[in-house]
Protein backbone atom coordinates (compact mmCIF):
# COMPACT_ATOMS: atom_id res chain seq x y z
CA UNK A 1 0.00 0.00 0.00
CA UNK A 2 1.44 3.05 -0.75
CA UNK A 3 1.75 6.16 2.03
CA UNK A 4 2.55 9.18 1.75
CA UNK A 5 3.88 11.75 4.38
CA UNK A 6 1.40 14.71 4.96
CA UNK A 7 4.12 17.21 3.60
CA UNK A 8 5.19 14.81 0.50
CA UNK A 9 4.66 17.08 -2.79
CA UNK A 10 1.88 14.56 -4.08
CA UNK A 11 0.35 14.45 -0.81
CA UNK A 12 -0.09 17.98 -1.01
CA UNK A 13 -1.10 18.16 -3.93
CA UNK A 14 -3.67 15.55 -3.55
CA UNK A 15 -5.20 17.53 -0.47
CA UNK A 16 -5.12 20.93 -1.54
CA UNK A 17 -7.27 19.46 -4.84
CA UNK A 18 -9.96 18.02 -2.60
CA UNK A 19 -10.10 20.92 -0.41
CA UNK A 20 -9.73 23.39 -3.06
CA UNK A 21 -12.57 21.83 -4.68
CA UNK A 22 -10.66 21.33 -7.54
CA UNK A 23 -12.61 18.54 -8.85
CA UNK A 24 -10.82 18.81 -12.64
CA UNK A 25 -7.12 18.61 -10.97
CA UNK A 26 -7.97 15.95 -8.66
CA UNK A 27 -9.10 13.76 -11.98
CA UNK A 28 -6.03 14.64 -14.02
CA UNK A 29 -3.79 13.51 -10.88
CA UNK A 30 -5.90 10.68 -10.42
CA UNK A 31 -4.88 9.38 -14.40
CA UNK A 32 -1.86 10.39 -14.60
CA UNK A 33 -1.53 7.93 -10.90
CA UNK A 34 -4.34 5.52 -10.57
CA UNK A 35 -2.02 4.32 -7.69
CA UNK A 36 -2.57 7.07 -5.44
CA UNK A 37 -6.41 5.69 -5.19
CA UNK A 38 -4.66 3.57 -2.80
CA UNK A 39 -2.87 5.69 -0.79
CA UNK A 40 -2.68 6.48 2.50
CA UNK A 41 -1.67 10.13 3.56
CA UNK A 42 -0.10 10.35 7.10
CA UNK A 43 0.06 12.84 9.50
CA UNK A 44 1.77 14.06 12.10
CA UNK A 45 0.25 12.37 14.52
CA UNK A 46 0.69 9.04 12.59
CA UNK A 47 -2.43 8.66 11.63
CA UNK A 48 -2.97 7.26 8.07
CA UNK A 49 -6.50 7.98 6.39
CA UNK A 50 -7.28 7.77 2.59
CA UNK A 51 -8.34 10.76 0.44
CA UNK A 52 -12.29 10.08 1.26
CA UNK A 53 -11.24 10.89 5.06
CA UNK A 54 -9.16 14.19 3.67
CA UNK A 55 -12.28 15.04 1.66
CA UNK A 56 -14.51 14.37 4.92
CA UNK A 57 -12.49 15.62 7.35
CA UNK A 58 -12.80 18.15 10.19
CA UNK A 59 -14.20 21.46 8.86
CA UNK A 60 -15.64 19.48 6.23
CA UNK A 61 -17.95 21.28 3.33
CA UNK A 62 -14.97 22.27 0.91
CA UNK A 63 -16.10 23.32 -2.23
CA UNK A 64 -17.01 20.53 -4.49
CA UNK A 65 -16.83 18.32 -1.61
CA UNK A 66 -19.51 15.83 -3.20
CA UNK A 67 -18.11 15.46 -6.52
CA UNK A 68 -14.50 14.88 -5.03
CA UNK A 69 -15.95 12.24 -3.29
CA UNK A 70 -16.95 10.57 -6.73
CA UNK A 71 -14.38 11.23 -8.56
CA UNK A 72 -12.45 9.23 -5.60
CA UNK A 73 -14.55 6.56 -5.70
CA UNK A 74 -14.90 6.68 -9.13
CA UNK A 75 -10.96 6.18 -9.10
CA UNK A 76 -10.81 3.20 -6.46
CA UNK A 77 -10.44 4.96 -3.59
CA UNK A 78 -12.04 1.80 -0.49
CA UNK A 79 -15.30 3.73 0.28
CA UNK A 80 -15.29 1.56 3.51
CA UNK A 81 -11.50 2.04 4.58
CA UNK A 82 -10.68 2.59 8.07
CA UNK A 83 -7.79 5.26 9.24
CA UNK A 84 -4.92 3.01 10.44
CA UNK A 85 -2.73 4.38 13.84
CA UNK A 86 -5.74 6.44 15.30
CA UNK A 87 -7.62 6.87 18.31
CA UNK A 88 -10.67 4.97 16.59
CA UNK A 89 -11.23 3.28 13.12
CA UNK A 90 -13.44 5.21 11.65
CA UNK A 91 -14.41 5.40 8.23
CA UNK A 92 -15.32 8.30 6.04
CA UNK A 93 -18.45 8.58 6.80
CA UNK A 94 -17.80 8.54 10.43
CA UNK A 95 -15.57 11.63 9.64
CA UNK A 96 -18.43 13.01 7.69
CA UNK A 97 -20.95 12.52 10.26
CA UNK A 98 -18.01 14.55 12.55
CA UNK A 99 -18.50 17.08 10.21
CA UNK A 100 -21.88 17.22 10.21
CA UNK A 101 -20.97 17.39 5.92
CA UNK A 102 -24.73 16.23 4.52
CA UNK A 103 -23.56 16.38 0.73
CA UNK A 104 -20.55 14.19 1.79
CA UNK A 105 -22.31 11.90 3.84
CA UNK A 106 -25.07 11.36 0.96
CA UNK A 107 -22.18 10.95 -1.99
CA UNK A 108 -20.15 8.40 0.70
CA UNK A 109 -23.34 6.41 1.22
CA UNK A 110 -24.57 6.59 -2.94
CA UNK A 111 -21.27 5.22 -3.25
CA UNK A 112 -21.32 2.42 -1.02
CA UNK A 113 -20.58 3.40 2.45
CA UNK A 114 -21.45 0.73 5.09
CA UNK A 115 -24.11 2.71 7.03
CA UNK A 116 -23.40 0.32 9.88
CA UNK A 117 -19.56 0.28 9.41
CA UNK A 118 -18.15 0.34 13.13
CA UNK A 119 -15.16 2.03 14.81
CA UNK A 120 -16.86 5.69 16.33
CA UNK A 121 -15.24 7.87 18.63
CA UNK A 122 -15.65 7.07 22.20
CA UNK A 123 -18.21 4.46 21.13
CA UNK A 124 -16.61 2.26 18.68
CA UNK A 125 -20.07 2.55 16.86
CA UNK A 126 -21.73 3.49 13.70
CA UNK A 127 -21.23 6.89 12.05
CA UNK A 128 -24.75 7.69 13.72
CA UNK A 129 -22.69 7.47 17.16
CA UNK A 130 -20.54 10.21 15.99
CA UNK A 131 -23.29 12.47 14.58
CA UNK A 132 -25.30 12.49 18.16
CA UNK A 133 -22.26 12.19 20.35
CA UNK A 134 -20.63 15.11 19.11
CA UNK A 135 -24.23 17.31 18.18
CA UNK A 136 -24.02 17.05 14.78
CA UNK A 137 -28.28 16.91 14.47
CA UNK A 138 -28.19 17.74 10.33
CA UNK A 139 -25.90 14.23 9.84
CA UNK A 140 -27.71 12.27 12.52
CA UNK A 141 -31.24 12.88 10.98
CA UNK A 142 -29.82 12.24 7.03
CA UNK A 143 -28.47 9.12 8.29
CA UNK A 144 -32.05 8.73 10.32
CA UNK A 145 -33.58 9.08 6.67
CA UNK A 146 -31.11 6.58 4.77
CA UNK A 147 -31.89 4.01 7.15
CA UNK A 148 -29.92 3.74 9.84
CA UNK A 149 -30.23 2.05 12.86
CA UNK A 150 -30.04 3.81 16.66
CA UNK A 151 -29.51 2.17 20.05
CA UNK A 152 -31.63 3.92 23.18
CA UNK A 153 -29.26 6.79 23.92
CA UNK A 154 -29.26 8.03 19.66
CA UNK A 155 -32.79 7.62 19.29
CA UNK A 156 -33.31 9.78 22.79
CA UNK A 157 -31.12 12.54 21.49
CA UNK A 158 -33.24 12.39 18.20
CA UNK A 159 -36.16 12.64 19.70
CA UNK A 160 -38.07 9.41 18.25
CA UNK A 161 -40.25 8.26 21.15
CA UNK A 162 -41.69 5.20 19.46
CA UNK A 163 -38.24 4.16 19.09
CA UNK A 164 -37.18 4.40 23.01
CA UNK A 165 -40.74 3.25 23.79
CA UNK A 166 -39.70 0.07 22.44
CA UNK A 167 -36.15 -0.26 23.98
CA UNK A 168 -38.16 0.35 27.16
CA UNK A 169 -40.53 -3.06 26.39
CA UNK A 170 -37.96 -5.41 24.94
CA UNK A 171 -36.93 -8.16 26.88
CA UNK A 172 -34.78 -7.91 28.64
CA UNK A 173 -35.60 -4.39 29.13
CA UNK A 174 -32.29 -1.68 28.88
CA UNK A 175 -30.58 -1.16 32.40
CA UNK A 176 -30.86 1.79 34.68
CA UNK A 177 -27.75 3.37 33.79
CA UNK A 178 -29.01 2.76 30.11
CA UNK A 179 -31.88 4.21 31.07
CA UNK A 180 -29.73 7.50 32.97
CA UNK A 181 -27.52 7.23 30.04
CA UNK A 182 -30.95 7.77 27.23
CA UNK A 183 -32.14 10.71 29.37
CA UNK A 184 -28.76 12.92 29.77
CA UNK A 185 -28.81 12.05 25.42
CA UNK A 186 -32.22 13.45 25.47
CA UNK A 187 -31.93 16.48 27.38
CA UNK A 188 -28.74 17.29 25.24
CA UNK A 189 -30.72 16.99 21.99
CA UNK A 190 -33.65 19.25 23.57
CA UNK A 191 -36.20 16.39 23.86
CA UNK A 192 -38.58 16.72 26.57
CA UNK A 193 -41.24 14.38 25.80
CA UNK A 194 -38.28 11.50 25.57
CA UNK A 195 -37.20 12.70 28.97
CA UNK A 196 -40.60 12.59 30.91
CA UNK A 197 -40.87 9.02 29.19
CA UNK A 198 -37.20 8.04 30.68
CA UNK A 199 -37.60 9.80 33.94
CA UNK A 200 -40.91 8.47 34.37
CA UNK A 201 -38.97 4.90 33.88
CA UNK A 202 -36.27 5.79 37.10
CA UNK A 203 -33.63 7.69 34.87
CA UNK A 204 -31.28 9.53 37.84
CA UNK A 205 -32.50 12.64 37.26
CA UNK A 206 -29.51 14.56 38.67
CA UNK A 207 -26.72 11.82 37.35
CA UNK A 208 -23.33 13.64 36.30
CA UNK A 209 -22.74 11.92 33.14
CA UNK A 210 -20.58 13.07 29.65
CA UNK A 211 -18.02 16.14 30.39
CA UNK A 212 -18.71 15.96 33.88
CA UNK A 213 -22.25 17.41 33.27
CA UNK A 214 -26.08 16.53 34.83
CA UNK A 215 -29.14 16.27 32.24
CA UNK A 216 -29.61 20.07 33.50
CA UNK A 217 -26.28 20.90 32.03
CA UNK A 218 -26.69 18.82 28.82
CA UNK A 219 -30.20 20.63 28.53
CA UNK A 220 -28.79 24.32 28.60
CA UNK A 221 -26.40 23.35 26.21
CA UNK A 222 -29.09 22.51 23.87
CA UNK A 223 -31.25 25.88 24.41
CA UNK A 224 -34.17 24.24 24.96
CA UNK A 225 -35.95 26.34 27.48
CA UNK A 226 -39.45 24.13 27.82
CA UNK A 227 -36.95 21.16 28.81
CA UNK A 228 -34.99 23.65 31.36
CA UNK A 229 -38.23 24.81 33.12
CA UNK A 230 -39.60 21.32 33.48
CA UNK A 231 -36.43 19.73 34.52
CA UNK A 232 -35.63 22.71 37.66
CA UNK A 233 -39.28 21.83 38.95
CA UNK A 234 -39.03 17.76 38.92
CA UNK A 235 -35.75 19.24 40.49
CA UNK A 236 -32.84 18.84 38.62
CA UNK A 237 -29.48 20.81 39.85
CA UNK A 238 -26.50 21.51 37.57
CA UNK A 239 -23.14 19.97 38.47
CA UNK A 240 -20.96 21.74 41.14
CA UNK A 241 -19.30 24.69 39.77
CA UNK A 242 -22.09 25.13 37.30
CA UNK A 243 -24.21 28.04 36.68
CA UNK A 244 -27.30 28.65 39.10
CA UNK A 245 -30.18 26.78 36.93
Amino acid sequence: MLELQAHDARAVELMASIQSGDTAALEVTLRREPELAAARIIDDRGVARTLLHVAADWPGHFPNASTSVGVLIAAGVDVNAAVRQGTAPETALHWAASSDDVGVLDALLDGGADIEAPGAMFTGGTAMSDAVVFARWHAARRLLARGAMTTIWQASALGILTRVEAYIAASPPPSPRDITNALWHACRGGQRAVAECLLAEGAELNWIGHDHKTPLDAAHDSGAADLIEWLVACGAQRAAGGRPA
